[in-house]
């Protein structure tokens, strides 16, 4: 486990402990461990003793041990073991926190959210001390909300499950090729359930493997063309559709959707009297099965269109600038990531190296700001310690350019979290908001415009602060932002995280349109994060976005110029 792991660990640990009802001294000492280890500028790799770290004591040094030594914790799997399952999800409702949720259970019996939204609907809630009627009232809103959207899951939090199941599945003997379809190949916000293309000659053994796998909770329905279960954790549903190689790709194209692009496909396929289908292409000389999705677009002198553009509206509007379209092969750095400094798992130079071994050619280390205390934000003092330290790095390692950066706050009041003499020495300046959401559009928009009109200001980062399915993010006229954007020549970011895809793919169709550079960026905390870079493109191919769109396609000399650009502020 990397810190960032390792710190949740402990924090989980503490929550739990606090929902288990122990006493204050022991989740006290789990929170003293996150604490000093987000503090400490360094990654595990750097750490040789924990114990011998300030907060770290013989307990907390033991689960720090175990996560790094054998990549868990049995403490915490212990706790996750004797705590009702339906407990820690609530920590997502407003106002619950640990020892609330003890409270809830000790008094009233709570075990999940079923039990906890009939309590609050018998007014039993209201009645504890601490509570009252508004946070009963509150706490029941959020219950009701859930209950509506919870048929959908978000694409981050079903996405690490449904890789590992893809690998597992790929291993199965008998099995040739399987790909992921639906929502979740199109890369959707949220995803109902998944669907999973297998390709083999062995139908029913491989339907028997399917069934019998670790993940698999119930079997749904078991054939040898299809089976459908319910996998553990995450609880969501899984088609499986076993198909001959010979059928793959014409299945996979099917289930891959939308529903709107495959009408548009089969009224393109009407006008040649033919008809597709998941079997393949129905023709007047017989069925005929395409190799490839490849192929079957070229039969209709159509190129390869990416999943995630399968809409059916605009990309067969706008067939021609589908081969135009950016690649993850044209992003040659990342603009926003954070390391041990603040918040983050890993180091300058390791930063720096997991990027190089990526292929870029720069990147930009913006850890927070110094009002972000909860992120460990840097100081002015400690911001310049990190400038030399980024120079040291600069010249120890080749082939890669690391920038000078910040993701400096916005804050309440509009002013900036640093002064302007500090920012002139940075050589990238992200601002951003984190804080006070509750505020009114018209203050929100103050606050960025305080901020773009800013001449050291270059990239306003996650600019909604939604959080998917978490939050909806603050009062921001996005209409006014890019207006304003377009104006002072800065930069809005496509946050890549799947957690926000922040700006959504409609809002940077209008950004595209007003010639305001978009940053892909991944806000990355640990070298695994960088990764989600690919998880971006695809949101930014959802809004045609071009290569010369995005600023971090430029090379490096041309990053430079455009950093140094004429300030028009």
């Amino acid at each position: 486990m990397n810190k960032k792991e390792i710190i949740r660990v402990l924090e989980t640990i503490a929550v739990l402990l606090e929902i288990k009802g122990e006493n204050t001294f022991k989740t006290a000492a789990y929170r003293r461990a996150a604490a000093a280890l987000e503090q400490i500028e360094k990654s595990m790799d750097e750490i040789e003793d924990p114990s011998a770290l300030k907060g770290i004591g013989k307990g907390t040094a033991q689960v720090i041990s175990d996560c790094v030594t054998n990549g868990h914790s049995p403490l915490l799997e212990e706790l996750e073991a004797t705590i009702p399952p339906g407990l820690p999800p609530l920590l997502s409702l407003p106002g619950l926190g640990g020892k609330k949720i003890a409270k809830l259970s000790q008094e009233l019996g709570i075990r999940d959210a079923a039990t906890l939204k009939a309590a609050c609907e018998q007014q039993k809630v209201r009645q504890l001390p601490g509570f009252g009627e508004k946070s009963e009232l509150k706490i029941l809103e959020a219950l009701e909300k859930n209950e509506d959207t919870n048929q959908r899951l978000s694409y981050a939090s079903v996405r690490t499950f449904a890789q590992r199941l893809l690998h597992e599945v790929c291993q199965l003997e008998g099995v040739e090729k399987a790909e992921l379809g639906g929502s979740f190949r199109r890369t959707e916000e949220t995803v109902k359930d998944l669907d999973m293309i297998v390709a083999t000659k062995h139908a029913a053994g491989v339907s028997e493997r399917l069934k019998t796998m670790d993940s698999v909770e119930e079997v749904i329905a078991g054939g040898e063309k299809k089976v459908t279960i319910r996998a553990d954790h995450p609880s969501i549903q899984v088609d499986f559709r076993l198909v001959s190689p010979d059928e793959f790709a014409a299945t996979l194209h099917h289930f891959t959707g939308s529903k709107e692009h495959n009408v548009r496909m089969r009224q393109i396929a009407k006008e040649r009297a033919e008809k597709i289908s998941e079997y393949g292409i129905e023709t007047e000389h017989g069925l005929v099965v395409p190799e490839s999705e490849e192929a079957l677009y070229a039969r209709y002198n159509l190129p390869w269109m990416p999943p995630e553009i399968r809409q059916g509206h605009k990309e067969f509007d706008l067939v021609e600038r589908i081969p135009e379209l950016l690649k993850l092969s044209h992003v040659r750095g990342d603009l926003h990531m954070h390391t041990t400094w603040s918040d983050g798992a890993h180091s300058v130079e390791e930063m720096a190296l997991a990027a190089k071994a990526r292929g870029y050619e720069y990147i930009v280390i913006t850890d927070h700001s110094v009002s972000l205390r909860v992120a460990n934000g840097l100081t002015s003092d400690r911001l310049r310690r990190q400038s030399e330290e980024i120079d040291r790095v600069n010249e120890q390692i080749g082939g890669i350019h690391i920038f000078k950066g910040t993701e400096m706050d916005i804050l309440p009041d509009g002013s900036l979290d640093y002064e302007d003499d500090l920012l002139q020495e940075m050589d990238f300046v992200i601002a951003s908001i984190h804080s006070s959401f509750q505020q009114s559009s018209d203050k929100i928009m103050q606050r960025l415009e305080n901020a773009l009109k800013n001449a050291h200001v270059d990239l306003i980062a996650h600019p909604t602060g939604r959080l998917i399915g978490r939050r909806d993010g603050y009062k921001v006229d996005v209409d006014a932002l890019i207006h304003l954007a377009s104006e002072t020549n800065t930069a809005l970011e496509l946050n890549a995280n799947p957690n926000r895809f922040d700006l959504h793919h409609s809002w940077l169709e209008k950004v595209i349109a007003a010639g305001v550079p978009i940053s892909i960026s991944t806000d990355a905390h640990s070298i695994e994060m960088l990764s989600d870079m690919e998880e971006g493109v695809r949101i930014a191919r959802k809004a045609f976005a071009k290569p010369e769109q995005v600023l971090n396609t430029k090379s490096k000399n041309a990053f430079k110029q455009w950093i140094n650009r004429p300030n028009l502020k």
